[in-house]
């Protein structure tokens, strides 16, 4: 872990003066660190080193632990979770999944279990993060299963699969795959609704958004979203998804209710010295600042935006869209997170009485 003078120096002002009460988790795929920001400020609280070509992070339940994917690359798959400890910023343990490769998405079924998907392996893996081991795996028996979320009990798992362009439905207690729902080409990103009955997914070939009814198991209703739509994440009150358009450079609001368009902004900032040189969205989503990882804010009244190729994130008002301020964060920012346990910082330069 590595603490920035800045942050050692004005830590506790720094927090006192955030009145969300919360820190930015950001995942820094090229640096192969996680990051724990003050959004009110910018300063990067911690970094801390994980494992190789980070992808993605969850947050517990108690918001006291994150989950990291090291995905890896194509010619070094990568094979393990990064637990870290948010309240004393440190990386508590590496999680090998051997034989499984290239974990990709997390989420948490509890504060004790983690459930990560095995995107070579085609497999949702189930981690005991206590004992630090995969506990189980259910095949997905598609190709790249690629993101995944929960149901609010914790009890079915919605994994997609973006090389089939389906949705593999997933019944925890009893341990087996009870569907597969096809929601479209290049299949991605998933979010569930806060009472479960929806389960919203991004397919970013098909350029449109899949709404599935969760006690049908089918679609329901496909809004168009042209410019590759990639990451979902809905509002704490369940009334507005927020969707990220690599290709187009887009965060679009939808009114979950009338499935609307409540509000769109294009993030127009330059692009990161060196971002043509990154493989994926260089060619994915050329000239486009490729806004992928979307996080809710703890208050629901702004959203955070990765602009993966300008190496910033964006703190957006959840009602219009308008930008609050934009965080430089550096070496391709992707998966993101939040959390309102303080990090504490240890004193070494003096004695405790």
């Amino acid at each position: 872990m590595s603490w920035s003078r800045a942050a050692l120096l004005s830590l506790g002002a720094l927090l006192a003066g955030n009145a969300a009460g919360e820190v930015l988790l950001v995942v820094r795929k090229s640096a192969d660190a996680l990051d724990l920001v003050d959004p009110g400020s910018g300063v990067a609280l911690a970094s801390l080193p994980v494992g190789f070509a980070p992808h993605e992070v969850a947050v517990s339940p108690n918001r006291r632990w994150a989950a990291v994917s090291n995905y890896g690359t194509d010619s070094r798959p990568g094979q393990a979770l990064t637990l870290v400890d948010l309240e004393h910023p440190t990386r508590s343990r590496t999680i090998d999944i051997t034989p499984y490769t290239r974990p990709h998405g997390v989420a948490w079924l509890d504060d004790q279990r983690i459930a990560v998907t095995s995107e070579a392996s085609r497999q949702l893996l189930i981690v005991d993060a206590g004992a630090g081991a995969v506990k189980q795996s259910l095949a997905t028996d598609r190709e790249t299963s690629h993101m995944v979320s929960t149901d609010p009990s914790g009890g079915h798992a919605y994994v997609t699969n973006l090389g089939s362009g389906s949705l593999s439905v997933f019944d925890l207690a009893k341990g087996v795959k009870v569907a597969d729902v096809a929601t479209g080409a290049g299949s991605e990103g998933v979010a569930v609704s806060p009472d479960g009955r929806e389960i919203w997914v991004t397919a970013r070939q098909a350029d449109e958004i899949a709404i599935v009814d969760a006690a049908t198991l089918s679609v329901v209703q496909r809004v168009p979203m042209p410019g590759m739509p990639i990451r979902v994440v809905l509002a704490r009150d369940g009334g507005t998804a927020y969707i990220t358009c690599a290709r187009a450079g887009e965060v679009v609001a939808i009114d979950t209710a009338t499935r609307s368009v409540r509000a769109r902004h294009r993030i127009d900032l330059p692009l990161a010295s060196g971002a043509a040189g990154r493989p994926l969205y260089a060619k994915l989503s050329a000239g486009s600042v490729a806004p992928v990882g979307v996080a809710s804010a703890l208050d629901g009244k702004s959203i955070y935006v990765s602009a993966t190729m300008a190496d910033a994130v964006v703190q957006l008002d959840a009602v219009n869209l308008q930008v609050l301020r934009t965080i430089a964060v550096h070496g391709e920012p992707d998966g993101a997170g939040i959390t309102d346990v303080m990090p504490r910082a240890v004193c070494h330069a003096c004695k405790a009485p």
